[in-house]
């Protein structure tokens, strides 16, 4: 069974910047796609990012442009860096392989004050 451990949330101003990381396990890492999403209380969970398992990269709307996904497989690692966040970045965030398989993180949670 994947094991997903995320890191990296906290506190943060808007205009501010975090950067999440998810060490996988349990998978062939090198070989598969990973993806960032979030789930904001009241609201459903969304995609944010997606890279697949040769570097390429596609962002939802929202986040295109102030996040950047990228993955270390050497260290069975997948990044978010966030600049430029906005209170609506509020969330909390997971990631997963894509395909998701059936294991979910603890996810990380990220508030962002105005």
């Amino acid at each position: 069974q994947v094991q997903l451990v995320e890191s990296g949330g906290g506190l943060v101003q808007a205009g501010g910047s975090l950067r999440l990381s998810c060490t996988a396990s349990r998978i062939s890492f090198g070989s598969i796609g990973m993806a960032w999403y979030r789930q904001a209380p009241g609201k459903q969970l969304e995609s944010v990012a997606f890279i697949n398992r040769s570097g390429s990269t596609n962002y939802a709307e929202s986040v295109q442009g102030r996040f950047t996904i990228s993955r270390d497989n050497a260290k069975n690692t997948v990044y978010l860096q966030m600049n430029s966040l906005k209170p609506d970045d509020t969330a909390v965030y997971y990631c997963n392989t894509v395909p998701t398989s059936g294991s979910w993180g603890q996810g990380t949670q990220v508030t962002v004050s105005s």
